[in-house]
């Protein structure tokens, strides 16, 4: 969750910063150019007030042309800038360098047409740094006895202007990506102050989902709404274990208390069957039903206690518990003419509950042994892959159908076509129920060419809490 989130806020923050950023920059460069427009208006209105003295004849005309002329060069000298006075037919009063004129279109002209008018320039185009050299051109109108007789246009090289703006746009950038780094830092804090109790409350589900119904929720930090979501869901959890616990219960109790009557009842039917011819069929069908329903009960006992019991796990050479399955079950397959026979790498080692993962392995052998035909065989292998370790039990009998693989290992559920084979449908639920508790978990499919191949997988990483047992014996 936090990888869509935080970039969704990134980009919510670079969005903010830009949207502020590009009017922070048009702001700067119209700024900085306005401050050179207003030096350039100051320096027109100078040599406007000189030239409102110049006369085409009358006594000293000549000495304010040249006062006019030498100002206007050393101006151009120093500062580069061209500057010129011109009269309303735009010839040349004074003018540096000289013989410059204002050209017939342009910025130029149009400041000057301005001026013309009457009225300073006060808002030419803005420059920008990546224009192809620009210019800035301001004009004034010389003003004598209310008449503009005259305008003063200069005519200036922007290359100092540029690199202002463009250090000042160096320094808005700085300052975006050094706030977008705050950003960037606070939105982590804040995604992972908001998400750290989703994160506990994931890892907690998970726990209980997978049998560790003990784990709960700190609701130490967070935003409020999920402090209030940590307490609803440990109140749940504790229903949810409280009724589980009652169910698991029940079970066992029924089941246990159900044992004696169902023993006295059975030693009271081979008592019955004392008194009756031998051989009746009636009291042999009372007798098998009797022994099918103590079956039955050990099985819920058995799946109960499953349930109930917490793993222990432990790093397990787990092919040396296959083999040792194998070599017991070995006899009991041998009587039955069904060859077991065991294969994979000596070592593979996993974490698990030996007594668990071999009560599993047990029950799938004992499945395995009773619907293989004699002359067939019920193979046994171990074998690492990624991180799990993996026991298969492959045998050669009937096997299932498609819809019996998705219903095979649910309780009391038994196969049409085996309801004559001795068993209470529960010994796959308690062989689930036991790889659970330990992470593990059982799959089935089929076996090529006939027959059904039972996956026990238990994981290879070491779970949380799980201390440095060593290998089990």
């Amino acid at each position: 969750m936090r990888t869509r989130l935080l970039p969704l806020l990134i980009v919510l923050m670079a969005g903010v910063l830009l949207a502020l950023g590009f009017p922070l920059a048009g702001s700067l460069a119209a700024a900085r150019q306005q401050t050179v427009v207003v030096d350039r208006i100051d320096d027109t209105a100078r040599f406007a007030a000189i030239a409102q003295y110049v006369t085409e004849s009358g006594p000293g005309s000549d000495e304010r042309r040249a006062t006019l002329q030498g100002e206007l060069t050393r101006y151009h000298d120093v500062y580069g800038i061209r500057a010129g006075v011109y009269h309303r037919d735009g010839t040349a009063m004074a003018a540096a360098p000289r013989g410059w004129a204002v050209p017939e279109e342009g910025e130029l002209r149009r400041a000057f047409r301005e001026a013309l008018l009457g009225r300073r320039s006060h808002d030419p185009p803005q420059v920008w740094p990546w224009q192809d050299d620009p210019r800035l051109a301001v004009a004034s109108p010389v003003v004598r006895d209310g008449d503009v007789v005259a305008v003063v246009v200069t005519d200036s090289p922007t290359g100092q202007l540029c690199s202002g703006i463009l250090y000042g746009w160096l320094l808005i950038a700085v300052g975006e990506c050094a706030a977008m780094l705050l950003a960037v830092g606070a939105a982590f804090r804040l995604t992972g102050w908001v998400l750290k109790p989703v994160r506990v409350l994931d890892a907690a589900a998970h726990d209980i989902a997978t049998g560790r119904l003990t784990s709960r929720v700190a609701a130490s930090g967070g935003p409020p709404e999920l402090r209030r979501l940590a307490r609803s869901f440990n109140e749940m959890a504790d229903h949810v274990e409280e009724v589980l616990e009652q169910q698991r219960a029940f079970v066992a109790d029924a089941s246990h208390q159900l044992r004696n009557p169902l023993a006295a009842l059975l030693l009271r039917i081979d008592l019955l069957a004392l008194e009756l011819p031998e051989g009746n069929e009636e009291i042999a069908s009372v007798r098998t039903e009797g022994k099918r329903l103590a079956r039955v009960l050990d099985g819920l006992l058995d799946l109960a206690l499953a349930e109930h019991a917490s793993a222990d796990l432990r790093l397990t050479d787990i092919g040396r518990l296959a083999a040792e399955r194998v070599a017991a079950w070995r006899p009991l397959a041998e009587e039955r003419g069904v060859r077991l026979t065991g294969r994979g790498p000596a070592a593979v080692t996993a974490w698990a509950d030996p007594v668990a993962l071999s009560s599993a392995l047990d029950a799938v052998i004992d499945n395995a042994l009773k619907f293989t035909p004699a002359g067939e065989t019920v193979t046994v292998g171990a074998a690492a892959s990624g991180d799990a370790s993996r026991i298969v039990v492959a045998d050669r009998g009937p096997g299932l159908t498609d819809e019996e693989l998705d219903r095979v290992g649910d309780r009391f559920w038994r196969s049409g076509r085996h309801q004559n084979v001795k068993g209470s449908g529960l010994g796959l639920s308690v062989c689930r129920s036991l790889l659970a508790a330990g992470g593990g978990s059982i799959a089935f499919a089929h076996n090529d060419p006939c027959g059904l191949c039972v996956t026990l997988t238990v994981p290879r990483t070491a779970p949380e809490g799980a201390g440095a047992a060593g290998t089990a014996p």
